[in-house]
């Protein structure tokens, strides 16, 4: 019985779907912010996830923010971005992935607004914080929480212990 145990243990694969994944999927078991964050990460990327994570630390986003500008919304629906609150993990993680590329473009333009959406996203996030997620309509859209996890794994200050120094 042990060694059927054992056999069974060899063969279980780690990046096996899960009953809920579509054909397409793979690597459902794995953090999607982790392996971004191996990724090449561009400064501008690191950058902003620093100063949302001392910010996060200091201020607890306790302070009334404002929702996004018209503006910047239009900038989001030109790249057929949903506003945060109702953008789903999978879509966010696309979006991310999508960002990382084009930071790291040729295009100068692409690059200015990829990380202007990013700056979008982190302002959008702030608000939900400071709103405690109020806006939020559905459990679906679960955004927010790819995009938090993202810039958690891409900062120097990973851990918020580390920020005690400041």
């Amino acid at each position: 019985m042990t060694v059927t145990m054992i056999d069974n243990k060899f063969d279980f694969d780690l990046t096996s779907k899960s009953a809920f994944s579509s054909d397409n999927d793979s690597f459902t078991s794995r953090s999607f912010a982790a392996l971004l964050a191996k990724n090449t990460v561009p400064a501008s990327h690191k950058k902003i996830a620093d100063n949302y994570l001392i910010i996060k630390k200091i201020f607890k986003f306790q302070m009334c923010l404002n929702r996004i500008s018209n503006t910047e919304k239009a900038l989001l629906e030109k790249y057929d971005f949903n506003v945060l609150e109702f953008t789903t993990i999978q879509q966010m993680y696309n979006e991310l992935g999508l960002l990382q590329k084009w930071s790291l473009s040729e295009d100068e333009n692409l690059r200015k607004e990829s990380d202007e959406i990013l700056q979008i996203r982190v302002n959008e996030l702030k608000y939900l914080e400071a709103s405690c997620y109020a806006s939020v309509s559905n459990e679906i859209y679960n955004g927010y929480k790819a995009l938090e996890q993202y810039l958690r794994e891409i900062s120097k200050f990973h851990s918020y212990g580390s920020l005690r120094s400041f």
